[in-house]
């Protein structure tokens, strides 16, 4: 599903307007529709981190451009809290944005892709604060294209250790 979204907003946003979307992640939005937060880079290789809003209108899909920073802006990202999962993150440009992704997963997601983008175009020190480098990190064991199953794989072994040493009898 999600890589019929990529598709389209692709061929239908950022095509047209000559940007690569390189990632997309959905977040909370308010009102109908859902949103997502895209990156992308431009012909002259500026990184743009663009709010996007999916709306369908007479059973066509249509997105609009809510918000649009650029990535050498952007101050820091900040997790919120690197030891437990939950889907909030902050983005600090000249002002403070509050995010909501859909998934821990998916924020992880965001935040690699951003760090990934930053090494290649603009090598600047981009502060990503409370996030578990673990799963940021591309010289991890569990990296790979397809991240997010990792991080949920991971996450799974964890909660499986854990349940098999609260059964173990203690002697």
């Amino acid at each position: 599903m999600s890589s019929l979204v990529k598709e389209d907003l692709a061929k239908r946003l950022f095509g047209p307007r000559r940007r690569r979307l390189q990632e997309f992640i959905e977040v909370e939005g308010s009102g109908a529709g859902r949103c997502y937060l895209c990156a992308a880079v431009t012909k002259s290789e500026e990184v743009e981190i663009c709010m996007v809003k999916h709306l369908r209108v007479d059973r066509e899909e249509k997105y609009e451009i809510l918000e649009k920073w650029f990535l050498k802006d952007l101050e820091m990202i900040d997790g919120k809290e690197a030891d437990t999962d939950n889907p909030y993150f902050d983005m600090h440009f000249h002002k403070v944005y509050n995010l909501e992704a859909y998934s821990c997963a998916s924020k992880y997601t965001f935040a690699r892709t951003l760090s990934k983008l930053n090494e290649i175009y603009l090598k600047k020190d981009l502060k990503i604060v409370n996030f578990d480098d673990t799963y940021l990190n591309d010289d991890s064991i569990w990296s790979s294209n397809n991240r997010d199953c990792l991080v949920l794989m991971r996450i799974c072994f964890y909660a499986s250790n854990l349940l098999c040493l609260s059964l173990c009898p203690l002697s």
